[in-house]
């Protein structure tokens, strides 16, 4: 049996928030898989998405169109599928990630120094004195059971650590989903309990109060002061921060559209960490006066405003705005513009990251919605409905309104 698919244009009416009834148009992928047989749909914006699918699929059916999953699939060849589908949809150094993490459920894994696990992936030779440990990357799908996973994550945690063995469990989990869905295999339930018996530390915070103090020396800052204070009112990541432009910064709407980072090495990447990253984030009335501020004397590139968060360029007679505007490098920013602060506040050093967690924190502190604050944080919550995606974002305005009174105590 071959592989036959067609993608047809699907048009309906749906009404907007305001009432208005407007044009829904999606395209639907429709093939029949030569495994089980079963009629298939996948839904995608845009044509080319789908035709991309399209050609995803053929590619990897056609060269066994008898192909049986229930016989043939085995954990490292559900890893490539599923490492095959999260290219398309992380960043580059995300993926990366990926593909580290991954190798602690295939394996073999080499059990050494950094230097000799380097070594044995090079070469596929492991250096004298050391061990190799077997994974689970052999086995076939269908004959896995809860007690191999089981087995499996406490040999990680023992040899790799308790955070590693937590990450590879949550990826291997998308991993077994990933083939129920595509392939029609069943697979096991992941065991409970694990990893459960070892809590995460917490993360260092500042207070209200204390984060008052910083937001009053960024007032006072007019050079640097906005950089410091903005992961506080707006829950960004760092690198989220440092890709933000001004065509992104709406004063009209209050918004601030985050929708691409910054690498570590400069480079502008027009995705963020994640599908839920991209998001509008309400602006404050302390946010939005600091901007306004700061726009005024933010460095140009080409004489034209780029970058929100630039480096600090080169100065020009008085009240010209400086030269320069190019990438500030996340080191740069953290020891120049972040560190600083708390030192000279004599307040408790934190991450640039507890920024964010201090953001949220707050939000939830002053009875805020958690759907709310997913929204505006840019976190994937599956269980947060649509309907309450639909009153966050009703309600941004209000959320920002209160973590500035949070702020200002």
């Amino acid at each position: 049996m071959s592989f036959k698919s067609s993608i047809t244009k699907r048009v309906r009416k749906r009404k907007n928030k305001a009432g208005e009834v407007v044009l829904h148009t999606r395209h639907v992928l429709n093939y029949k898989h030569p495994a089980d047989g079963k009629r298939r749909q996948e839904f995608f914006e845009r044509r080319a998405e789908a035709q991309d699918r399209q050609s995803q699929l053929a590619a990897s059916i056609e060269i066994d169109p008898f192909f049986d999953p229930m016989s043939g699939l085995t954990v490292s060849k559900a890893v490539d599928h599923w490492l095959e589908n999260k290219q398309k949809r992380v960043k580059a150094s995300s993926y990366a990630a990926c593909l580290a993490v991954v190798e602690h459920i295939r394996g073999p894994v080499l059990i050494g120094t950094r230097d000799e696990r380097a070594q044995f992936k090079k070469t596929g030779i492991a250096p004298v004195g050391t061990d190799v440990q077997e994974r689970l990357g052999k086995l076939l799908v269908s004959e896995l059971r809860t007690a191999h996973i089981r087995t499996w994550f406490n040999e990680v945690r023992d040899t790799s650590g308790a955070y590693t063995a937590r990450r590879a469990k949550s990826f291997f989990g998308s991993v077994l989903a990933l083939s129920e869905e595509d392939f029609g295999i069943r697979v096991p339930s992941m065991p409970t309990q694990l990893g459960k018996g070892n809590p995460k530390t917490r993360k260092l915070i500042l207070e209200p109060q204390q984060v008052a103090q910083v937001i009053q020396e960024a007032q006072a800052d007019s050079e640097h002061g906005l950089y410091y204070a903005f992961p506080f009112l707006a829950g960004t990541r760092p690198s989220e921060q440092l890709g933000l432009l001004w065509s992104e910064v709406d004063f009209d709407q209050n918004t601030i559209r985050i929708c691409r980072i910054q690498e570590r090495d400069g480079t502008l990447c027009e995705t963020t960490k994640t599908a839920a990253g991209t998001r509008e984030v309400p602006m404050g009335g302390t946010l939005r006066a600091m901007l306004l501020q700061w726009r005024l004397r933010c460095p140009r590139e080409a004489g034209e405003l780029y970058r929100v968060f630039p480096g600090p360029g080169r100065l020009q007679p008085w009240p010209l705005p400086r030269l320069g505007g190019g990438p500030l490098l996340y080191q740069n920013w953290r020891r120049r513009y972040w560190q600083p602060v708390f030192k000279r506040l004599g307040l408790p050093y934190v991450t640039p990251h507890s920024a964010r967690h201090t953001y949220i924190s707050t939000l939830q502190a002053q009875g805020i919605e958690v759907g709310l604050v997913a929204k505006m944080a840019g976190h994937a919550n599956p269980t947060v409905t649509l309907g309450i995606y639909t009153q966050a974002v009703r309600g941004g305005e209000d959320a920002v309104r209160k973590l500035d009174e949070a702020y200002s105590r």
